[in-house]
């Protein structure tokens, strides 16, 4: 699900249990809030007037620009409502494609690359433009269809798709001319920090002295560039961590103790204020994915 207190609107979507697909285009004055999903994100950028902030970092889109968006991303797009905005959006389970993988292909690279460079875009060129489009065209055709054997020809041409976006996005393929748009970016190197160093003090006074700033200076910037307050990013990302260590069957005192909880009775009242059961509850029982909700978003 979309985290955030943004209101939502029913969009029509194509459903598949390991990913969902929607073909969206639009013209109206919405705000929207930051967010995060407990699922990956892929947005086709098509048309109109859009910028998306992802984890600090702002990226200028152009026609088919493809972002990848980790769950747990924090991130909103910011649209020009004066032209129609146009995109195609695919929510997928992590787990469905780390279960893809094979000794020389692993589909979620994209993902791990994406999070390790901090680097969210890809930038096609004209001819992949094409083959791009080809296989949505396909893919989406094959999800409307309700003949023989639909739902395995679309997860083959979905997994086509992230072939696809796995050859282009490689390290060596980034190319640093389409970097994102530097406003904040010192925010996207504290945020990078935050999230390689949950075990450690990630209190204002502590990251204000890292990165010489004032408290105030870095709560005030980091609130513009991320609506969250310091405090509450980190809170969440560290029962986020946690939640990801408890479905890899780490302990739960190790876990808490791994993500920055020093005192086991914060952790525990944490968690279940955040996910509405305590941790050991959680993987009693079995740790499971949520489903991927029916709501589009942009």
């Amino acid at each position: 699900m979309a985290h955030t207190l943004e209101s939502k609107e029913k969009q029509a979507g194509y459903l598949h249990q390991n990913f969902r697909l929607f073909h969206l285009k639009d013209k109206k004055n919405q705000e929207f809030e930051f967010h995060y999903h407990d699922f990956n994100k892929i947005i086709i950028f098509l048309s109109g007037n859009a910028t998306y902030l992802v984890e600090g970092k702002a990226y200028d889109l152009k026609p088919w620009d493809i972002l990848l968006v980790n769950n747990h991303d924090i991130h909103k797009p910011v649209i020009d409502p004066s032209v129609p905005y146009e995109r195609v959006v695919i929510w997928l389970q992590p787990d469905f494609i780390k279960e893809q993988k094979d000794r020389s292909c692993d589909l979620s690279q994209c993902f791990t690359t994406a999070n390790e460079k901090r680097f969210s875009l890809i930038r096609l060129k004209p001819q992949l433009q094409a083959e791009i489009q080809t296989i949505l065209q396909q893919l989406e055709s094959s999800l409307a269809s309700e003949e023989f054997g639909h739902e395995a020809l679309s997860q083959a041409y979905f997994l086509q798709l992230m072939v696809y976006i796995n050859r282009v996005f490689l390290p060596e393929s980034c190319p640093q001319e389409h970097a994102p748009s530097q406003h904040g970016s010192q925010i996207a190197d504290i945020l990078a920090y935050i999230n390689l160093n949950l075990d450690k003090d990630l209190s204002n006074e502590s990251l204000s002295q890292q990165f010489y700033v004032s408290k105030y200076y870095l709560m005030h910037k980091f609130k513009e560039h991320t609506g969250y307050t310091l405090h509450a990013y980190v809170q969440q990302k560290r029962l986020l961590h946690a939640k990801d260590l408890i479905q890899e069957d780490i302990p739960v005192l190790k876990a808490a103790s791994m993500c920055g909880f020093s005192d086991y009775s914060t952790f525990l009242r944490a968690f279940r204020k955040f996910y509405g059961i305590s941790p050991k509850a959680f993987h009693t029982s079995g740790c499971k994915a949520p489903a991927l909700p029916e709501d589009g978003e942009p």
